[in-house]
């Protein structure tokens, strides 16, 4: 009887609010002059139990720390190298200097070659883009990291020239050519499409015509998409499975999409409408809610989506509107942004310490489960005892 104890007890250790939830990462940007240092960070992210994250760098600080963590962590090749390491010889040694001496203690999984290069204001970076990506996958292979590493690149939805309704989705005819060859990379590697895909940004264009709970993925009707039949009550599905069919489009139906970024600000401009810390609050809320049920769009029901959301902190050095410094869960010093279920914040002077609320009720919930059933295994004994 001890043995099934014992069995029972490590099957609901570290019971968690958000542990298993192997599909959510998040994005830990750094343009911000009063972060926390990165132990600090890791240990945030530990005590959310979030074990996947997004870095814009290769920030050697960062990566050391990170070593024999439970973190997997996605880096990035600056947008200003991809004609750099176009050269094999480059590609391989940014690789040599940049990877090489951190894996495998540093859970490397992704190698980001830019950022939304198809829609950057340097339209001659989109040239640059897949020979840099197959050198630097080239250079992957010839260490023998290619196998543990994907290469893709995070693409804009402005990407796209259609997205409504999800089965008309297209990308746009310029890009096309350029597309077609990245597609075909990621077929015979078998690494994901990225899309940054913010159902804010729809919502804000026309509040009129975009329902605040569609975009914020509260209940509500939804939509039907006409010629699939499928019906979508959320935006951010929508969005992921308009990128599904433009690459069926192109020949390329197999491919994953992962979502690189999605999130949703929590103050903004008085011309950002709906940026607000209950939206926000709710859009997250909901997304970590889909998360934990593992859930896949209605295109790919039975393929669960993986998310990145954007992002850990409040970055204060961000350019452009208020919205792009108020992204964050948590502001840079410790402090929660707003509540999505993910932790309650406790903060001393000398170190962020952050616990989770939910976690801290799911413990009990669970102490008291594994008692009960101590005590129900016990009587059963007793019983089976005096039935000999």
């Amino acid at each position: 009887m001890i043995h099934v104890f014992l069995l029972f007890s490590l099957c609901f250790s570290d019971y968690g609010f958000i542990h298993g939830v192997s599909s959510l990462g998040i994005n830990y940007g750094q343009v911000g002059d009063n972060l926390p240092p990165p132990d600090k960070v890791l240990e945030l992210l530990t005590s959310l139990k979030l074990t996947k994250a997004r870095i814009y760098d290769t920030n050697p600080q960062i990566l050391t720390t990170f070593a024999n963590s439970d973190v997997e962590l996605i880096v990035t090749v600056e947008n200003q190298m991809l004609p750099v390491v176009v050269d094999p010889q480059q590609a391989l040694q940014w690789v040599t200097t940049h990877i090489k001496p951190y894996f495998p203690a540093t859970k490397i999984t992704g190698i980001a070659v830019g950022n939304e290069i198809f829609t950057d204001d340097d339209t001659s970076l989109l040239g640059y883009l897949v020979p840099a990506i197959v050198s630097i996958h080239g250079a992957l292979a010839q260490l023998g990291l290619d196998k543990y590493i994907q290469v893709s690149t995070p693409n804009s939805l402005a990407v796209l020239e259609e997205s409504y309704p999800p089965s008309a989705g297209s990308f746009k005819g310029e890009v096309s050519s350029v597309m077609s060859q990245f597609l075909q990379f990621l077929s015979s590697t078998g690494s994901p499409f990225w899309i940054n895909a913010y159902p804010y940004f729809a919502y804000k264009d026309s509040p009129n015509k975009i329902s605040l709970d569609y975009a914020l993925s509260n209940k509500n009707p939804g939509m039907v998409d006409p010629y699939t039949r499928l019906h979508y009550d959320n935006m951010l599905y929508a969005q992921v499975d308009a990128v599904v069919c433009a690459m069926s489009r192109l020949g390329y139906g197999g491919i994953e999409v992962r979502v690189s970024e999605t999130g949703w600000p929590s103050k903004g401009d008085p011309d950002e409408v709906g940026a607000t810390v209950h939206n926000a609050a709710a859009y997250n809320r909901n997304l970590l809610r889909r998360q934990m049920s593992k859930e896949g769009t209605p295109l790919r029901p039975n393929m669960r989506l993986e998310v990145y959301l954007f992002a850990l902190f409040n970055e204060d050095l961000k350019p452009g509107p208020t919205s792009e410094r108020n992204y964050g869960l948590f502001q840079p010093d410790g402090t929660i942004a707003y509540n999505v279920g993910l932790s309650a914040l406790a903060t001393s002077s000398a170190s962020i310490s952050l616990t989770s609320s939910a976690t801290k009720a799911s413990k009990v919930e669970y102490q008291s489960l594994v008692y009960w059933m101590f005590v129900y295994l016990l009587i059963l004994q007793v019983f089976m005892r005096r039935q000999q």
